[in-house]
C-alpha cells in the first residue's frame, strides 16, 4: 500500500496496560468516534523482543522506569494478534513500531501494513537497514535529529526506492507550548516537497488548536497517543481520552475545510466575483467609434459604477487590444456585446520564451535587467512574418543592442537620419538589403550602415542573432518606407525584463 494523506495514527503504546481486554476496549471505543470523520485512520502498537532488547543484567531492575513499564505491560503473541484483529474489524490500518530486529520479523509475520520508526531509532542504522529490506511503507519520526541526519536518512530511503514519510516530533512528554517548534515542520515541508510530512504530537491533549496550525503548514499525517481511563487504569499526561480525540479530529476536519483542496486553490467563487465586479470601474468612450475600429486607449475613460456586462479596468493592460463590433457612441459603456477584447499577454510570453531559447542555443549570456522591445510592424498576428526582438544592453554616447530574428522573420525597410550602426552577425544567417541591394551574411560578418541608408533584413530558415553597435539611439529616429507602419502607433511592445540566460 501507499501511505495515504490525511492519515491519523492513534498510538496505544503501553496504554493497553498489559491488559488485552483493556486494549480491545480502547480500539472499539475510538473506532466509534473515527467513523464520523473523512480521514484515513491507523492504530499503532510497539514491539520489543524483551528477551534480547533489555540487557540480561538489567531485567529485574524495577527501579528503572522504562524497564519496569515494558516488563509490566508485556503481552503474549496471541494477545497482540487479538488487538490486530480488533483494529481490522474497526477499519484501522495496523501500524507498528519495532525497537529491535526481531520485532521487525514479528511485524512481517503479523501482517502490519506500515512500519513506524520511533525518533529514538532514527539513527539506529542496523534497525533501519533491517526495516528497509521489507516491502512495507515507512513513517519515520525525527525528534532530536539534525538537518544533516534527516538528509542522510532521506537519501538512504530514496536510493532504495522506499515509500516513506517523515514526522516532525518533539520527544518531551508532554511538550510545553514554547517547545512545539512548528517552524521545524514548515522547514521539512519546504525542504522535501515530494515527501509526505506529518506531525507526531506529545503536547497536552487538551490543547486541540495546534493541529490547525500544523495542517495549514502542510502536515498530512498526524500521530497522537490515546487511551481510556478507568477505575483500574489512569491515563498519562500526554495521552488523549475519548472526548479529547473527538475534539481533536473535529478541529482537524474544520482546519481542512478552511484550508480548502490542495489543488484548484484558485477555483472561482461566483459570489466573490459578483461582489468584486460591482466595485470595479467600467470603461467608457470619449468619442464615437465605428464598427471594426481598433479603439485607442486615449479614447477611453474609467468611471464607477459599472454597467451590466461592462468591460472593466483590468482589460486596459499594455497587452490588450479592444475592437468595436458595432458603432459605439460617445460616453457609451464598452460591453461584451459592442466590442471584443484581445489579450496578447500569452503571445508576448511565448515570444520571450522563444527568444530565450535562441539566446541559449547561440551561447549569448544575459544576466540582469535589460529593456526588451518587440516590434510587430503589422500587428502581433503577423509578428512571425514581420517583426524583430531587440534587447538594449546600453545606450550612452555609444549603444549596444542584441537583435533576434525568429526563423523566416523579416524586418521591413527603414532608415535612421542620425544613428550610424554596425551589425555583427553572431549566430545564423541573414539576408540584408542596403539601398535595395541584397546580400547574404553568415555568423562573424560585420556590416556598417551609415545614416540615411535604407536597410531591411531577414533570417533564413533558422533563427539569427545580431549584435548592433551604434552611436546613441535617439527616439523618433526610425523611419519606414511603408507609411502604414509609420501610422501604426502600437507597433512596439516595450518591457523591462530581468534576464537570466
Amino acid at each position: 500500500m501507499n501511505i495515504p494523506k490525511k492519515l491519523f495514527v492513534l498510538e496505544m503504546a503501553n496504554n493497553h496496560m498489559g491488559d488485552v481486554n483493556h486494549g480491545i476496549k480502547i480500539i472499539n471505543e475510538i473506532g466509534k468516534i473515527t467513523k464520523k470523520y473523512p480521514f484515513h485512520f491507523g492504530f499503532k502498537l510497539q514491539y520489543r523482543d524483551l528477551n534480547t532488547f533489555i540487557h540480561k543484567s538489567f531485567k529485574k531492575r524495577n527501579d528503572l522506569k522504562f524497564i519496569k513499564r515494558f516488563s509490566k505491560t508485556k503481552l503474549k503473541e496471541n494477545e497482540f494478534k487479538k488487538l490486530i484483529k480488533c483494529m481490522k474489524r474497526n477499519n484501522f490500518i495496523p501500524i507498528c513500531t519495532p525497537f529491535d530486529e526481531k520485532s521487525v520479523d514479528k511485524i512481517i509475520k503479523h501482517k502490519f501494513e506500515i512500519i513506524k520508526i520511533a525518533s529514538c531509532s532514527f539513527n539506529d542504522w542496523p534497525l533501519i537497514e533491517k526495516i528497509s529490506k521489507t516491502n512495507k511503507p515507512i513513517i519515520a519520526s525525527t525528534a532530536g535529529a539534525t538537518s544533516n541526519e534527516i538528509e542522510r536518512v532521506v537519501n538512504f530511503f530514496t536510493n532504495r526506492n522506499k515509500n516513506f514519510a517523515l514526522m516532525h516530533c518533539v520527544a518531551e512528554y508532554p511538550t510545553p507550548k514554547n517547545k512545539i517548534n512548528l517552524n521545524r515542520l514548515k522547514y521539512l515541508v519546504n525542504k522535501y516537497p515530494d515527501i509526505i510530512i506529518g506531525y507526531s504530537t506529545h503536547e497536552d491533549p487538551q490543547d486541540i488548536n495546534i493541529i490547525s496550525q500544523a495542517i495549514s503548514m502542510g502536515a498530512n499525517i498526524f500521530e497522537k497517543h490515546v487511551g481510556l481511563e478507568s477505575k483500574k487504569y489512569k491515563l498519562n499526561k500526554y495521552s488523549a481520552n475519548l472526548l479529547q480525540v473527538d475534539k481533536w479530529l473535529k478541529k482537524a476536519r474544520d482546519a481542512y475545510s478552511k484550508c480548502g483542496p490542495e489543488t484548484g486553490v484558485f477555483r472561482k467563487n461566483l459570489n466573490e466575483l459578483k461582489s468584486l465586479n460591482s466595485l470595479k470601474r467600467g470603461i467608457f468612450l470619449k468619442k464615437k467609434v465605428k464598427n471594426g475600429t481598433t479603439i485607442s486607449k486615449n479614447n477611453l475613460y474609467l468611471a464607477f459604477p459599472p454597467r451590466s456586462n461592462q468591460i472593466t479596468a483590468e482589460s486596459l493592460s499594455k497587452y490588450s487590444e479592444i475592437k468595436a463590433k458595432k458603432n459605439i457612441n460617445k460616453d457609451q459603456a464598452l460591453t461584451s456585446k459592442n466590442c471584443k477584447v484581445f489579450n496578447n499577454r500569452k503571445k508576448i510570453e511565448q515570444i520571450i520564451e522563444k527568444t530565450k531559447n535562441i539566446l541559449k542555443k547561440s551561447n549569448q549570456f544575459l544576466l540582469g535587467k535589460y529593456d526588451l522591445e518587440i516590434s510587430h510592424h503589422y500587428g502581433l498576428e503577423k509578428f512571425y512574418q514581420f517583426g524583430l526582438i531587440m534587447i538594449t544592453i546600453l545606450n550612452r554616447d555609444y549603444c549596444k543592442k542584441i537583435l533576434v530574428l525568429l526563423p523566416g522573420q523579416k524586418h521591413p525597410e527603414q532608415w535612421h537620419n542620425i544613428k550610424e550602426e554596425t551589425f555583427h552577425v553572431l549566430y545564423g544567417k541573414i539576408y540584408l538589403k542596403l539601398n535595395g541591394i541584397g546580400k547574404n551574411y553568415s555568423a562573424g560578418s560585420l556590416i556598417t550602415i551609415k545614416p540615411k541608408t535604407k536597410h531591411e533584413f531577414s533570417s533564413s530558415k533558422g533563427a539569427a542573432v545580431i549584435e548592433e553597435i551604434s552611436t546613441t539611439h535617439v527616439k523618433k529616429d526610425s523611419f519606414y518606407s511603408d507609411r502604414n507602419i509609420m501610422k501604426n502607433m502600437n507597433r512596439k511592445t516595450n518591457i523591462s525584463y530581468h534576464w537570466n540566460v
